[in-house]
C-alpha cells in the first residue's frame, strides 16, 4: 500500500501494478480500491494500472469537516494521484460515484485523458427525480451515521440494483458486503451528503457534455434501473460516447460481470490508443 498527498493535505491510499500506458480506476460509493481487482489483474498484463481509495475510505484519510468533501475535490484528487505518479495522460475509468468524477476529469482536464469510461453512471440525475434523490441521500447518510457499519453494509448491499449480483454469485456478493463493512461510517455519510447529494446532475451539465472531448464509453447492466436514463442521456448528447449494456447485470458490474466489463474496456483502450474511436458531432 502506498500513499499520495492531495491538494489539501489529505492522504490517499493507492495500489499500482503493471507497466505501459496508464489506467486510473475511480471506485463507487460502496467500493474502494479493492473493487477493481478483476480489472487490475487483467490490464496490468499490458498497462500501468492505478487504483486508489477516495478520501473518506480507509486507509485513505477520513476528514472530519464537510467542506473537505465534494465533486470538485474528488476530481482534484484524481489529478493529484496522476501528478504524484508522473502520469501525464491516462485512461480514466470510473464506476457510479467514480463515473461522475471521471466525467468531471474529462470535462475539466481533457488533455490528461486518453479516454474516459463511465460505468453505472446517472443515479439521481433525472431532474424529475432530484428531490427524491436528495432525500435518499439523506436517508443513506443517516444509515451509515446511525447504524453499525455491519448493519449499514448489509442494508445498503441489498438495494434492488445489486440483487442480481447476490443471485448469481453469493460468494462474490458476501465478499462485497464484508469489504463495505470495513468502511468508515463518518466517511460514508460525509461523502453521501457532500459529494453524492450536491454534485451537479448530468442534465445540468448538458452544455459542457456536448463539448466533451475524450473518447467515452458508457457501460451499465440492464438491471441497473436507476442508471438507465442517465446512461442513455450521455449516449444521446456526448459526441464521443459509445453505449454498452451488459444483460442480466446490476450495479456492481466490476465484480459481478468482470469478463464483460474487461472486454468492453479493452475495446475502448485499443481504439483510443490507435486513434480509431469514432466521433459524431451532429447529434440532436
Amino acid at each position: 500500500m502506498h500513499f499520495v498527498t492531495s491538494h489539501d493535505g489529505a492522504r490517499l491510499a493507492f495500489e499500482e501494478a503493471g507497466a505501459g500506458i496508464p489506467i486510473v480506476f475511480v471506485h463507487e460509493f460502496a467500493g474502494d480500491l479493492r473493487s477493481w481487482e478483476p480489472q487490475m489483474r487483467q490490464f496490468a498484463r499490458s498497462h500501468r494500472c492505478v487504483a486508489f481509495s477516495a478520501r473518506g475510505y480507509p486507509p485513505s484519510d477520513v476528514p472530519e469537516a464537510a467542506e473537505r468533501y465534494g465533486q470538485d475535490i474528488a476530481r482534484l484528487d484524481v489529478v493529484a494521484i496522476m501528478d504524484a505518479l508522473g502520469i501525464e495522460r491516462a485512461h480514466v475509468v470510473g464506476h457510479s460515484m467514480g463515473a461522475f468524477t471521471a466525467l468531471h476529469v474529462g470535462l475539466h482536464h481533457p488533455e490528461r485523458c486518453l479516454s474516459v469510461a463511465a460505468l453505472g453512471c446517472g443515479w439521481g440525475s433525472n431532474p424529475a427525480e432530484r428531490d427524491a434523490a436528495a432525500e435518499a441521500c439523506r436517508n443513506i447518510a443517516g444509515l451509515f451515521r446511525d447504524k453499525s457499519m455491519e448493519e449499514a453494509a448489509v442494508a445498503y448491499a441489498h438495494f434492488p440494483m445489486r440483487l442480481s449480483f447476490k443471485a448469481k454469485d453469493p460468494r462474490g456478493f458476501a465478499e462485497f458486503v464484508r469489504m463495505l463493512a470495513e468502511h468508515s461510517g463518518h466517511g460514508s455519510a460525509m461523502t453521501m451528503l457532500n459529494l453524492q447529494m450536491k454534485r451537479p446532475t448530468l442534465w445540468e451539465l448538458e452544455a459542457e457534455l456536448r463539448g466533451f472531448v475524450p473518447p467515452l464509453l458508457v457501460l451499465l447492466g440492464d438491471e441497473d434501473a436507476p442508471c438507465l436514463e442517465g446512461s442513455l442521456f450521455l449516449k444521446r448528447i456526448v459526441p464521443t460516447a459509445a453505449l454498452a449494456v451488459i444483460p442480466r447485470a446490476g450495479h456492481t458490474i466490476t465484480t459481478e460481470e468482470p469478463a464483460a466489463v474487461n472486454a468492453a474496456l479493452a475495446e475502448l483502450f485499443a481504439a483510443a490508443e490507435s486513434g480509431c474511436w469514432m466521433v459524431f458531432k451532429n447529434r440532436p
